[in-house]
């Protein structure tokens, strides 16, 4: 079988086919999110109008005037305290001047004289005013009692609808619960149904063209697509049921990636048996057990892997030689049946003149007719 070989191209454009093809995959991707945040706006349940059928309007409409009153009890308790802090500041201020006034009447007395008029008449006025800023004191802490028992027999009351309110909340909540389900799972029904499709055909393409000078672009589309479909299922789907198809397509991915190799080692194509051929003899190795290949210049040293480059050749060497593997009996170099010289017997041309040999492949009817 003629192995064909095709051109890899200069470096700069291998990279730019790759960074397009992750480019084009990310375009995909956010192409294939439009679509599915177009069919993620199509409406579900509103849970307002399922509450309406289940919860006690006027119930409603009476805790939201309870909220009210004790909004409008809280401001007047404000105001009552601001009222009741300032008539205390008034009767501290008065409790100190009657308090100097009384101090100057001692003085006044132990001197056997008499407090002037003014200070007299001072002194009277500042106790009137006292006892009155203590009436208005204890009859704003009365009306200040009083509102506060009114906001803890509303706050009692609202308590009581609130609970009311709740109970009849909870079936408005399961069947809010059970539509946004079903919603949901209809939504992610729509965006399979569409998102499938894509991926059969991105898998299709890219294990049917695997040799298609276009490979990158149905690569590039099957993994966005891929990669969405993912998203969307791990999203809508419970995590107990996304966890099992998750591991289950991973499972089938892991099996058919392994049953692929081993069918390339069991049952190898040209090209690979050529590659494999190709670095066992650089390396000097026989490409069938890896015995080392002394012939030639080699025929008295010895090497490993890590060492062949390090192994100086002698200067007057032996010629080459028709040579086989003495371990497996592989032949590794025989007479070129075109210019007679030596050249390898595993590989495709012949280093000399460039006739070329059938590399035959290993399939499973060739190991079917050796076991016959």
């Amino acid at each position: 079988m003629s192995t064909e070989q095709k051109s890899k191209g200069p470096w700069i454009h291998r990279f730019s086919i790759r960074l397009f093809t992750v480019i084009l995959a990310i375009l995909v991707y956010w192409v294939l999110g439009f679509l599915v945040e177009d069919i993620e706006s199509i409406e579900g349940p509103q849970y307002g109008e399922i509450e309406k059928t289940y919860v006690d309007q006027e119930l409603v409409s009476k805790h939201k005037e309870l909220e009210s009153e004790i909004a409008e009890v809280d401001r007047s308790i404000k105001n009552k305290r601001d009222e009741m802090k300032i008539v205390s500041d008034s009767s501290r201020n008065l409790q100190e001047t009657i308090n100097q006034l009384i101090e100057l009447q001692k003085i006044t007395v132990q001197k056997s004289a008499s407090l002037p008029e003014k200070e007299q008449a001072t002194l009277s006025a500042s106790l009137a005013h006292f006892i009155e800023s203590q009436k208005q004191y204890q009859a704003l802490n009365t009306e200040l009692s009083r509102l506060t028992e009114n906001r803890r027999t509303l706050e009692s009351e609202k308590r009581a609808k609130e609970k009311e309110i709740e109970r009849q909340r909870q079936p408005a909540r399961e069947e809010y619960r059970e539509l946004s389900e079903k919603h949901n799972i209809r939504l992610a029904c729509l965006q399979l149904l569409v998102l499938i499709p894509l991926l059969a055909v991105g898998a299709f393409l890219v294990v049917r063209k695997r040799s298609s000078i276009y490979f990158p672009l149905f690569l590039g589309f099957g993994v966005a697509t891929l990669l969405k479909v993912t998203l969307v299922i791990h999203e809508y789907f419970p995590t107990r049921y996304f966890k099992y198809v998750l591991i289950i397509g991973c499972l089938i991915a892991v099996v058919k990636i392994l049953i692929h190799f081993i069918r390339v080692v069991a049952f190898p194509k040209a090209q690979w048996l050529t590659k494999q051929y190709r670095e066992a003899y650089e390396r000097f190795l026989c490409p069938i057990c890896e015995y080392p290949i002394r012939t030639g210049p080699r025929k008295f040293l010895f090497w490993t892997r890590r060492t062949v480059n390090n192994v100086v050749l002698p200067k007057n060497a032996p010629e080459e030689q028709a040579y086989a593997c003495p371990v497996c009996g592989t032949a590794l170099f025989e007479q070129c049946p075109e210019c007679h010289k030596i050249r390898h017997s595993l590989l495709p041309h012949c280093q000399h003149c460039n006739a070329e040999k059938e590399i035959e492949e290993c399939t499973d009817k060739a190991i079917d007719s050796d076991k016959e």
